[in-house]
């Protein structure tokens, strides 16, 4: 079933994390303190709507080098055995991600960060405060848009200037996270 983007309040700081990354290592929001911005994009390996744009995520991301960018997998693998690791290492290999996969195998950073979908965009500023929340673009499965990242591309260049992104924003739309029993937000 397709949700929607909670719309997270802007100015909320990124929360913290500490995951391992499908190759192996263990990442954190820390290791980015760097960067200019911080995209933090929830996403899964069987989700139609990830499916519909992953190249494009991977081509979007390169056009940015000073943007850092992790993707996190929250999905409870009982109900989405496709989104364990060798699921998402499967969809590393296919669409030639670079940057960190990471999986929230208990839900935690999901709940802390209110993802709602696959794939459910948070971009956060140099303070690491919240700048844009919501979709890559206006394309989904099935509605004959083409899938262009124009929504996501405009937050990032105007965080990356130093700019507010204007609202309104549209909220992502995808596959709901599939969360363990006992862990579905409030």
């Amino acid at each position: 079933m397709a949700v929607s983007s909670f719309m997270v309040p802007l100015g909320t700081p990124a929360p913290d994390f500490v995951l391992p990354a499908v190759d192996g290592r263990t990442v954190t929001r820390e290791d980015h303190d760097g960067a200019p911005a911080l995209l933090v994009a929830f996403l899964s390996n069987h989700c139609p709507f990830v499916k519909h744009l992953e190249k494009a995520i991977g081509a979007f991301a390169a056009e940015f080098p000073e943007l850092a960018v992790v993707a996190v997998c929250s999905n409870d693998t009982s109900v989405a055995p496709d989104d364990g690791p060798d699921g998402l290492r499967d969809q590393v290999a296919r669409t030639g991600w670079t940057f960190p996969y990471l999986i929230d195998s208990d839900q935690s950073v999901a709940l802390a960060y209110r993802a709602a979908c696959t794939p459910d965009f948070f971009l956060y500023g140099a303070d690491r405060l919240l700048a844009y929340r919501g979709s890559f673009d206006d394309s989904t499965p099935g509605n004959g848009r083409p899938v262009t990242g124009e929504r996501l591309r405009t937050a990032v260049t105007d965080v990356l200037a130093g700019r507010p992104v204007p609202e309104p924003h549209h909220a992502s739309m995808g596959c709901s996270v599939k969360w363990a029993p006992g862990n579905e937000p409030a």
